[in-house]
């Protein structure tokens, strides 16, 4: 099987002939053909057929109302006693509350509030306690008038059914609907959006000694066929989205072959969600043993996730985020200003 990677263009000077990524503000004229075993060869876009540029070029869907035109950024409220970085601090409702509204306040397009860590190690929650921690969160949220779109971080069928009723918009699933077989259903009957990650093993297991025959290529076929299951479920394409699963059964060579050619799930035909917020390779790579000082290492995950066309960021420093991402737009903005001027030509 070959695999077609877009090389991503964000800047001014664009190929007359390069084509728009995903719908979104890149583009790209020349794709990286990978096939298992064999070297990696470039190819110009125009080269391929119709049935192969469709997923690439095709624009998304919105998702929980949110255009994925452009990079959406999503903030991380986890309402848990032991998260790796912010554990306990907003486990309580009015801290919860509050860190919602700063959320929003600093940027956040989506907040995605989670009451079970999923890190290396993590012991599973119950359902009932996962919704106590949640759903009054949610529905306090709600009560207050807020609007913005509410994502449950869950694998489990009977927390995302509160969840969804108490007013949440997307269902966020790191086991992408194998932990629970009731939550296809769940997502199906409700018509809500989800998120389909990709992991190996358990949170328990899954840094014990995470082995990939080809990391990138492993990943993708994983979320191919979790996709097809997904469907097959009732849950149509334009309402799922994907999401490698950075740090999830993965070591630091693992994450960074993923990233460096991101692109490639673009041919999934869903957007792409980039989560490696503060996560445990930036520290590695970049010396810091403490999670919440790695905002800087977390910014540049980032803004290399949007220039490879990721359409959802989630991110614990959604401020600070924000402020790089509005610096890094304006940078290469006239590249896609240039690019709708000529296509209305």
């Amino acid at each position: 099987m070959t695999y077609f990677r877009p090389i991503p263009i964000a800047d001014a000077a664009r190929p007359p002939d390069a084509l728009p990524l995903a719908g979104g503000p890149l583009f790209f004229d020349r794709v990286e053909c990978l096939e298992r075993g064999r070297a990696p060869e470039i190819i110009p876009a125009a080269e391929l057929d119709a049935a192969a540029l469709a997923p690439l070029t095709a624009p998304r869907e919105p998702v929980a109302g949110l255009p994925m035109d452009r990079p959406q950024i999503m903030g991380i409220l986890n309402v848990t006693p032991d998260s790796f970085s912010d554990g306990g601090r907003f486990a309580a409702l009015p801290e919860a509350l509050a860190q919602a509204q700063r959320l929003v306040a600093d940027g956040a397009d989506m907040l995605d509030i989670g009451g079970e860590s999923t890190r290396p190690g993590a012991a599973e929650v119950d359902p009932a306690e996962e919704i106590r921690r949640t759903v009054p969160v949610i529905e306090m949220l709600r009560g207050q008038g807020l609007e913005t779109p509410v994502s449950i971080d869950t694998r489990k069928a009977a927390v995302a059914e509160a969840a969804l009723k108490a007013g949440a918009d997307l269902v966020n699933d790191v086991a992408a609907l194998t932990w629970d077989m009731g939550l296809a259903g769940v997502v199906a009957d409700r018509q809500a959006p989800v998120c389909l990650m990709h992991a190996q093993g358990t949170p328990q297991t899954m840094q014990d000694d995470p082995h990939y025959e080809d990391v990138l290529l492993d990943v993708y076929d994983w979320l191919a066929e979790r996709i097809a299951a997904a469907e097959a479920a009732g849950i149509p394409k334009a309402r799922i989205v994907t999401d490698p699963g950075i740090g999830f059964g993965k070591t630091a060579g693992h994450n960074l072959a993923l990233l460096r050619r991101l692109s490639l799930f673009h041919g999934l035909g869903c957007p792409i969600l980039l989560g490696a917020s503060r996560k445990r390779f930036i520290g590695t790579l970049s010396g810091e043993p403490v999670a919440d000082r790695r905002i800087a290492g977390s910014i540049a995950v980032a803004l290399a996730g949007a220039a490879q066309g990721a359409q959802i960021l989630r991110v614990h420093d959604v401020r600070e985020t924000r402020q790089a991402l509005v610096l890094w737009q304006a940078v290469t903005r006239e590249a896609a200003e240039t690019a709708g001027e000529r296509r209305q030509a």
